[in-house]
């Protein structure tokens, strides 16, 4: 088993999902250079940005991340998103495996409207996600304008 479902990830994940919790990200990492035991790295309360300042370009990580917006003057709407990151540098065996074991992570971080696939931090840029957040979320009340 990889650990993806440790007491430490789901309570991390619920705090993450959770309304009262000002927690809004978790971040997973494989506790060793070779193997597939995940561990949970770190969370925080800066949103997608400060979750991609902490991606390692020398690692396959996983992260995941509330993010909120505004689809008018009358709505905020809570969505949730899990990054796959596959940094430039990570060790080659690494990054194959990723697309398997990704699946063990998913299947914990389950509730999500969109899956980010990054391996460059520009690949995380908020406007980008949260545009395809919208589109993920069916109704468009900001009339296309992202």
């Amino acid at each position: 088993m990889s650990g993806a479902d440790s007491p430490e990830i789901l309570a991390a994940y619920d705090d993450v999902r959770s309304d009262k919790s000002p927690t809004n990200w978790l971040l997973i990492s494989y506790s060793a250079a070779t193997g597939n035991q995940l561990v949970l790295t770190k969370t925080g309360t800066g949103g997608l940005e400060e979750l991609a300042n902490e991606l390692d370009d020398t690692q396959v990580q996983y992260g995941y991340v509330r993010v909120e917006y505004a689809n008018d003057a009358e709505s905020k709407r809570v969505k949730f998103a899990v990054v796959i990151w596959i940094g430039n540098g990570a060790k080659v065996m690494r990054k194959a495996r990723a697309s398997i074991e990704s699946g063990a992570v998913k299947k914990v971080l389950a509730h999500h409207s969109i899956q980010v696939d990054a391996s460059e931090k520009r690949d995380l840029d908020e406007k980008d996600v949260i545009a395809r957040l919208r589109k993920a979320g069916g109704a468009d009340y900001n009339g296309g304008r992202g």
